[in-house]
């Protein structure tokens, strides 16, 4: 289910806002009003403002969860541009545009989350149950190389010579089989 809040004729341009709209969209809502609260641009406050309003409304209406919403979209369009003017010198005038835009948040709660917090821990999970279960086979296959091993072994003894060190086979002691 998609939920949809419209700020109309923020006082900001349009250039401005979308920079920190491209940064929430596709995220989770709760991991955007966190990182809204941080960012340092006028534009911030009013986009959180739409956020929290978004939240409010699939909270209040639809009955969903804010843990399971994801911003679908952040969209940012022009709205109505007043025009004033500067004076300038031997009496001409420059134009001033102050910009206003609409801020638009839709949310939705069909896109799955993926946090890559959660990737990352659902790979050590997978390797701590991989390590210590070894399967029946690959432990008696580990077992009779172990027992063969240690009685085909030969052990090295060092032997000294008169310029280097060299190692000589020795033979291992005889175990005692019960």
């Amino acid at each position: 289910m998609q939920v949809l809040s419209i700020h109309r004729y923020a006082k900001i341009s349009p250039f401005k806002a979308r920079e920190v709209t491209r940064e929430i969209q596709g995220k989770p809502a709760l991991d955007a009003l966190a990182e809204l609260k941080l960012v340092p641009k006028k534009a911030a406050p009013l986009i959180l403002k739409v956020l929290k309003s978004a939240i409010a409304n699939a909270e209040n209406n639809n009955h969903l969860s804010p843990k399971v919403l994801v911003i679908k979209e952040a969209v940012i369009g022009e709205a109505v541009t007043m025009k004033r003017i500067m004076t300038r010198a031997r009496g001409s005038a420059s134009a001033i545009r102050k910009r206003t835009s609409h801020i638009r948040i839709v949310l939705t709660d069909e896109i799955p989350i993926h946090r890559r917090a959660d990737q990352i821990r659902k790979k050590k999970d997978s390797k701590k149950k991989e390590s210590p279960t070894k399967s029946k086979k690959e432990s008696s296959a580990s077992k009779d190389t172990t027992s063969s091993a240690k009685s085909a072994s030969v052990l090295l003894s060092p032997v000294n010579s008169s310029d280097q060190t060299v190692l000589a086979p020795k033979e291992a002691p005889a175990e005692k089989v019960s």
